[in-house]
């Protein structure tokens, strides 16, 4: 990968495997917003970054940043050191995946923060898109960080501590709804040191699993999200209604328990269990698989 750093910001050539529409619109992360140009806008690690990708040519354009954040934060979160082909050409070997990599060949796994992870999918619970990324928002206006970017205001998320003195009618402000109790307790347990997030990460997928669960709102689903899109346990294979979808379809031909599903997967995919995971759903929301099998049967041509 050839790095030059522009005025403001850095552009990449030789990048395999990356498209911003693809990483963002797959449902791995809530705050980044799609621009008129077609390029993305978004906040991590308390820095606002813009990204532009044209994944035939190889090229990223990364605004508002420098190479001492690059290299700290950014090659990491957006995964620049794994050979995304390699695990594309092993698990295309399923003529499924095979089909699903087509339609999401630039998706990246990033490295997210943990504990931004634990509350964004405690608000995931049962929720869509559009309003966990909206309630996530709000949270973040309300105890985070302001950053400014080209004449806009952006908020880091709050830190444990800053959301210490919320309390249920403040939490309440950010329209998560039933969900804001389980905010509040997490808060809590995390500030305590009840919950070590350090600690969990480095734990094996079960130990951290059965950890994660000890948290009000946290169940397998919201648990193996936080491990594979924070933690790095890509052996994680979160199953909502998408996953179900079209696991059930495509691999298993009948209606399962969500554990059955996570046990094929185990041991289909292996240690690639959370990698075919996002092909799989961003290819079933994009076809928007029904689970009517008479409409699914057409898919499998697409």
């Amino acid at each position: 990968m050839k790095i030059t750093e522009l005025e403001n910001g850095l552009k990449l050539e030789d990048v395999k495997d990356f498209d911003a529409g693809h990483i963002f619109e797959c449902g791995q992360c809530f705050r980044w917003a799609k621009e008129e140009d077609g390029s993305y806008t978004g906040i991590a690690f308390g820095k606002v970054l813009n990204v532009r990708s044209d994944y035939e040519k190889g090229i990223v354009i990364l605004d508002n940043t420098n190479l001492k954040d690059f290299q700290e934060i950014w090659f990491d979160y957006f995964d620049f050191g794994r050979d995304y082909g390699a695990i594309k050409k092993e698990l295309a070997k399923d003529p499924v995946l095979d089909m699903a990599i087509k339609h999401g060949k630039g998706i990246r796994i990033l490295k997210q923060e943990p504990w931004e992870l634990l509350i964004s999918y405690i608000i995931s619970a049962n929720n869509s898109i559009p309003m966990i990324s909206r309630s996530v928002g709000l949270l973040s206006e309300m105890y985070g960080r302001k950053v400014q970017y080209k004449g806009r205001v952006y908020y880091a998320f709050p830190t444990p501590s800053e959301l210490q003195e919320a309390g249920m009618e403040e939490l309440s402000l950010c329209r998560a709804g039933f969900r804001c109790k389980y905010i509040y307790q997490a808060v809590r347990m995390v500030n305590m040191g009840d919950i070590r997030l350090e600690e969990i990460s480095s734990m094996d997928i079960h130990k951290a699993r059965e950890e994660l669960m000890k948290i009000p709102g946290v169940g397998p689903k919201v648990a193996d999200c936080i491990m594979l899109f924070s933690m790095q346990k890509y052996e994680a294979y979160p199953v909502d209604v998408w996953v179900k979808r079209v696991t059930e379809y495509f691999f298993l031909g009948r209606d399962v328990k969500m554990k059955e599903i996570r046990d094929f997967a185990a041991e289909k995919f292996g240690d690639l269990a959370g990698f075919a995971q996002e092909y799989l759903f961003y290819y079933a929301r994009l076809q928007k698989i029904n689970p009517d099998k008479s409409i699914q049967h057409n898919f499998l041509l697409i």
